[in-house]
């Protein structure tokens, strides 16, 4: 099934999400080490590094969403991965940042940085962009579900929070506060806090990345609204196996089922309403595969309407005033169990057949016998719908009836 033009729509928005990420993320990375290299302090040369390695992880990101949706000859189902595989490379350069800090902080000298006005000014201008751009960043990841999108407006927010702590110990660098804790100065400090931003945000884009690269299965109520989508059609009598698996935004869904019919046309009508409906209630449904079996049925529960506990048939199917149930062997045609139900719709003034027909349905009726044709009228599409095999009778008495449908069957 080709994309829709949402899906195209969706692609182009994270795309352009992605490029406004990686200029933001260089230009903050070029006035960080321009100020850090001014000012001399540890704090600014951390945000500068962090900076630095997320204009990577943003190009990197960029083409990872870029090539994602594209599809080859080698790689027909697509390279939707590739947006996890983007997460886990920005945690790989996350940790490399926090090394680079880390390395920093006990190899400086732990001088006093030198700090003006317009420093504090424009950090704090740089954190408020971070702040509003992350949050946008997820607003649109969330709507779209990308993984990579999500992924770096909560990178950001976290950027948010180093920087405010950057924008603390250069202004208490600029007020001429000193703290000594543990031989580490404020700046030190503020970088080490930053470290610890850093790993937190590493290890949960590397934990939700691989996740998904190793195919672990969609989420519980995802899975459980698609098992509740195939249990709800009528002609289908069991879930022999279902799995679902992400690949970045994307999900695929593969299921078997046993359904209640050999013809193949209806089977195959069936798979097709099913995948219709899952992705009309599930977003970002790129393949769903369905494989049907037919159900190995050993006996027939056939219905007739009656006119009396005698055993005549009734000539109209909704107000039959009873239901003769007949539940026969399909090995040697020996009827096993013969039941006698009021018809509980035969008062009811309107739609009466076509809930009489509902009714026998839920009842797992597989064949019905009737003298009237109503093939064209609302009980006939109920039946037909479920794959209640019609027959119109020729005879006027319930055994007759009965060994009528057997030998048609056969």
């Amino acid at each position: 099934m080709a994309p829709s033009s949402s899906g195209k729509d969706e692609t182009r928005q994270i795309n352009r999400i992605a490029a406004y990420a990686f200029l933001l993320n260089l230009a903050l990375a070029v006035m960080k080490i321009v100020l850090a290299y001014l000012s001399g302090s540890l704090a600014i040369i951390a945000s500068a590094i962090d900076s630095a390695t997320d204009s990577v992880a943003s190009l990197l990101i960029y083409a990872g969403v870029k090539l994602s949706t594209k599809k080859t000859r080698k790689f027909p189902l697509g390279l939707y991965k590739l947006e996890n595989l983007a997460s886990v490379l920005i945690a790989i350069f996350i940790f490399i940042a926090g090394y680079e800090i880390i390395r920093e902080i006990f190899t400086a000298g732990g001088g006093i940085p030198h700090i003006r006005i317009p420093d504090i000014v424009l950090l704090a201008a740089g954190s408020l962009a971070t702040l509003a751009f992350g949050q946008y960043a997820i607003a649109v990841g969330r709507k779209t579900e990308s993984p990579t999108l999500v992924a770096e407006g909560r990178h950001r927010q976290v950027d948010f929070l180093s920087s405010m702590v950057v924008l603390i110990s250069v202004v208490s660098s600029y007020l001429d506060i000193h703290i000594n804790v543990v031989g580490l100065t404020i700046d030190q400090l503020g970088a080490a806090l930053i470290l610890l931003f850093i790993v937190r945000a590493g290890w949960e884009l590397l934990f939700d990345g691989m996740r998904v690269l190793l195919d672990a299965t969609i989420d519980f109520p995802t899975m459980h609204k698609i098992r509740e989508i195939i249990r709800n059609e009528p002609l289908v009598v069991g879930i022999n196996s279902l799995i679902g698996r992400n690949a970045g935004r994307f999900r695929f869904i593969q299921a078997t089922i046993t359904v209640d019919t050999k013809d193949l046309n209806k089977a195959h009508q069936i798979s097709e309403d099913i995948e219709k409906k899952i992705r009309q209630q599930v977003t970002h449904i790129e393949k769903v595969i369905i494989h049907y079996e037919p159900r190995e049925r050993t006996h027939d529960r056939i219905a007739l309407p009656l006119e009396n506990r005698k055993g005549l048939i009734s000539g109209h199917f909704g107000e039959a005033p009873y239901f003769s149930i007949v539940s026969v062997r399909r090995s040697d045609n020996t009827i096993q169990e013969q039941t006698l139900i009021e018809n509980p719709y035969r008062q009811v003034g309107t739609a009466k057949g076509i809930r009489v027909a509902e009714w026998l349905v839920a009842q797992g009726i597989e064949q019905i016998g009737i003298k009237e044709d109503i093939s064209l009228k609302g009980p006939g599409y109920v039946l037909s719908s479920a794959g209640v095999e019609i027959h119109i009778l020729s005879v006027d008495h319930l055994g007759e009836a009965i060994l009528e449908i057997i030998q048609n069957s056969s």
